[in-house]
């Protein structure tokens, strides 16, 4: 019996409405609570923790993210769900009632282990409950709760914080949750699991050492000096004892088929790119605008809100795209957005606008939102019922981790022109960035400053505009066809 076998079609639009909640507790939770740190640090303290409590909570989901999807496989979507999401809850609870940055941190750790489950579920469970064809259109309603949350987050946190205790910012997502899980449990008929399947407990082991280790060493690359090269190491270490593992074992982690079919995996190598892309204008074009052109965090954030906008639109038109040429066209269509919106980012100079950053990030967005619906939508679509799930949750776990690359990669790459243009100065980042230290500095100094870290940034816009070539290539690789009928 799959989970559709008992749906009544009139029901799949609450089933659409519980997993949109779901989702956006998940995408809102990351831009609250940024809004809301420094009000949480004034009171808290720890600001040397600050990273962590971003990075702990991202690297205990992309753990979790393949496991998830491994299991939902076998013991079906709705009772990983709730696991899932009752996990994310409990960890929200918790860290409204932290009283130190570094409860905060390992509650934020057991709210990223809730996260895991829920982006790929969500998405797997749409899935399930529309044909081939539909699939493509709901992918869009699914995008469009980012787009959302990119808007609502940053302003609800900021009112919360102002009229209420900061708590309250990871309390709202127990009636949220709350309902979605009520909603599931209604309409949502359950899976009988395999008999006598069970998860491949050692190859998981060497899983989740190499995610680990891997995160660790690119979120954490400039605190750990010479300990990097031995958190890469273990890393390679427990990807190579994976490889064998699963290629021995009755009942590997991830199916054969995922290996053998060249769909699923440049959807894979689609996604890692797209993350790794992402990053250059999520991470570097506020600071392009704060430190270049001396602009406020809120216009900073209103250009980048443009990419969520551009995002849900675009994946909303790949879907209808889709149906009258193929997934090739379609995804060559969003490289193509994707790298001219890269290229734009050169075009950025001291004087720019914010009008052009944002039409920048807008174009970037539906670059990213064609391709990336459109390597999805193809995977569901190929892959049978028995392993949609950790098809799905692989191309999840492929954008956090090329997301992770393209953070560290970014980075280097910034600091290394830095400190070649810059070696006398004293973290001038961070000074140009600061509105109290930017009015200290002389218009002489202010003026070299600002026109070597511009030189830089370019640098590292250079580099997002070369992965977001690759695209083109990965689109290539999908097939000529529609999606079809079932």
């Amino acid at each position: 019996m799959t989970e559709t076998a008992e749906l009544n079609t009139e029901h799949r639009h609450w089933i659409l409405i519980a997993c949109m909640l779901a989702m956006f507790m998940a995408a809102i939770e990351v831009t609250i609570v940024a809004t809301a740190m420094p009000t949480i640090i004034a009171e808290l303290g720890g600001f040397s923790q600050f990273g962590w409590v971003f990075s702990i909570y991202l690297l205990t989901q992309a753990v979790s993210v393949p496991l998830y999807g491994r299991l939902a496989d076998m013991w079906g979507r709705k009772r990983l769900f709730f696991i899932g999401v009752s996990l994310f809850l409990i960890g929200s609870v918790l860290c409204g009632f932290a009283h130190t940055m570094t409860w905060l941190i390992l509650f934020r750790a057991f709210q990223g282990l809730g996260a895991g489950a829920i982006m790929p579920l969500t998405s797997t469970i749409v899935a399930d409950i529309y044909s081939p064809r539909e699939r493509a259109h709901v992918q869009g309603w699914l995008s469009s709760v980012w787009g959302v949350a990119a808007i609502i987050g940053p302003l609800s946190g900021a009112w919360l914080v102002q009229h209420f205790n900061w708590s309250v910012i990871f309390w709202v997502n127990v009636p949220i949750g709350l309902f979605s899980m009520l909603l599931l449990a209604r309409f949502l008929p359950a899976r009988e699991h395999h008999k006598g399947a069970t998860l491949n407990l050692t190859g998981s082991c060497w899983l989740m050492i190499c995610v680990t280790a891997l995160l660790v060493a690119l979120l954490q690359a400039d605190a750990l000096g010479y300990w990097l090269l031995a958190f890469l190491l273990l890393a390679l270490l427990a990807g190579w004892q994976l490889k064998q593992h699963e290629q021995r074992a009755e009942a590997p982690l991830f199916p054969l088929a995922i290996w053998r079919s060249r769909l699923i995996l440049a959807g894979n190598a689609g996604n890692l790119i797209i993350g790794a892309t992402m990053m250059g204008i999520s991470a570097f074009l506020p600071t392009w605008i704060q430190g270049i052109t001396g602009g406020t965090p809120l216009q900073a954030g209103s250009a980048l809100a443009m990419m969520s906008i551009g995002w849900p639109l675009a994946s909303t038109l790949s879907g209808r795209l889709m149906l009258v040429t193929s997934y090739r066209f379609t995804a060559q269509l969003g490289a193509l957005l994707l790298i001219a919106g890269s290229a734009l980012l050169l075009l950025l100079r001291t004087d720019s606008s914010i009008m052009q950053a944002g039409l920048t990030a807008f174009v970037i967005g539906t670059g990213m939102g064609m391709t990336s619906t459109t390597f999805l939508v193809s995977v569901q679509n190929h892959a049978h019922y028995d392993i949609r799930g950790i098809c799905t949750a692989s191309i999840m776990f492929s954008r956090m981790l090329g997301s992770a690359i393209g953070t560290a990669l970014m980075g280097a790459v910034l600091n290394f022109n830095l400190a070649q243009r810059l070696p006398q100065a004293s973290d001038p980042m961070q000074q140009i960035m600061s509105h109290e230290s930017r009015q200290s500095l002389s218009e002489a100094t202010l003026h070299q400053w600002t026109g070597q870290i511009a030189a830089s940034l370019h640098w590292v816009f250079v580099v997002a505009l070369v992965i977001a070539m690759l695209t083109l290539w990965i689109a290539w690789l999908m097939p000529r066809q529609r999606p079809e009928a079932e």
